[in-house]
């Protein structure tokens, strides 16, 4: 613990994620991973050990009343120019972000811990979280917060989020797909199989560095740009072998790994996190056949409720989810420092000329269709 104020029956602790977190604290981040694997404190660790090492901005404050954690903010504070930024413990790894509160804290409770934080990095140039759901009682809670402690929110969209409802087994779900997939998927079986080639399913135990040692090599030859923080994804899968969350695919022909898949299931639901595989294999379609593969485990064997294809409006993904919902972030300027106040202009100067910028792509691309017309 590195901080703590306030009367006998509200306080804040501020706290670095390397410290041993008191155990009603630790139990407060248990039942938050209850309802996603990133909102729990085992997935903060990873992201800061291998992410953050060095980064003497992180923090997570706690909100107690009459003793208890009732609100939990992970956060990263960057000194800008005239001011300090309080932003999310989150990056490109992370699906989904929300505050950890109990379920009787309100937007006046949180806002006593946003303005104890505004407070103790004061000049605050503003507050940024993303990506969250903006249909959550946090992301509503949160807003409000903010609001009550004097700064003013903006929502921005972060990301498309495909996902698919179970609501029956795997055959069912197969037949209500499009026929181009299951005569894709039946026909590169066929021709994979007979050429060498099987799918594994790796949940860990003595398969678990084999399998992480085939999803580095097929990750190393595909088309995907290096990792830039290379320990961050090797961490979390023995983290999720270490759970039982674990469910990494992987193909192999004749014995070397051209396609790998990791996929995390917890809560219910399997959340597709991490695919690649060789450009020069793509005519056995490694991809689909290992996306089946798990579809079918995750849906008969593990009997998720939903299957969420986590970030982005990737064409691919509707063959295989059926809905869609967004993610939304949010950014709030406090308007009394100088930088807060310069920020919010620009903010509000930006927003208001989006609508005009709009027309004028639309003329200039009505003008150009007009010009090359025979």
């Amino acid at each position: 613990m590195t901080g703590s104020k306030g009367s006998r029956s509200t306080s804040v602790q501020c706290f670095w994620p390397a410290d041993n977190l008191p155990l009603d604290i630790q139990q407060f981040f248990v039942q938050a991973e209850g309802q996603a694997v990133e909102f729990g404190f085992t997935w903060y660790q990873n992201l800061v050990s291998t992410v953050y090492p060095d980064d003497k901005g992180v923090r997570i404050y706690v909100l107690r009343q009459n003793g208890q954690p009732v609100a939990a903010l992970p956060v990263r504070v960057i000194t800008k120019r005239l001011g300090q930024q309080v932003e999310s413990l989150s990056n490109y790894y992370t699906a989904l972000y929300a505050p950890v509160v109990a379920p009787e804290l309100t937007a006046f409770g949180l806002g006593v811990l946003i303005t104890e934080i505004r407070n103790a990095h004061a000049p605050v140039r503003s507050f940024r979280f993303a990506p969250m759901d903006p249909q959550s009682t946090g992301y509503r809670i949160l807003m409000d917060a903010l609001r009550l402690s004097g700064l003013l929110p903006y929502q921005f969209f972060c990301f498309g989020n495909w996902y698919l409802p179970v609501k029956s087994d795997w055959s069912s779900y197969l037949r209500s797909r499009e026929g181009m997939l299951r005569s894709t998927i039946k026909r590169m079986s066929k021709k994979f199989s007979a050429e060498g080639g099987t799918l594994e399913l790796v949940l860990g135990g003595v398969n678990l560095d084999r399998g992480l040692a085939a999803y580095e090599r097929v990750y190393a030859s595909s088309w995907k740009q290096a990792e830039p923080y290379p320990k961050f994804v090797p961490s979390l899968i023995r983290i999720c072998a270490e759970r039982g969350w674990l469910r990494l695919g992987v193909a192999w022909l004749n014995g070397e790994p051209i396609a790998a898949q990791l996929w995390i299931v917890a809560n219910g639901k399997a959340s597709i996190y991490k695919l690649a595989y060789g450009e020069e294999y793509k005519a056995y379609a490694p991809g689909t056949l290992l996306t089946a593969m798990l579809m079918e485990h995750t849906i008969d064997n593990d009997q998720v409720v939903e299957v969420d294809y986590l970030i982005g409006d990737d064409p691919y993904k509707k063959t295989w989810m059926s809905q869609r919902r967004e993610r939304w972030g949010i950014i709030a300027y406090y308007p009394r420092s100088v930088s807060g106040f310069f920020g919010l202009v620009v903010e509000t100067v930006g927003r208001g000329l989006k609508p005009l910028f709009a027309q004028i792509k639309k003329l200039l691309t009505n003008i150009r269709k007009t010009e090359n017309r025979p």
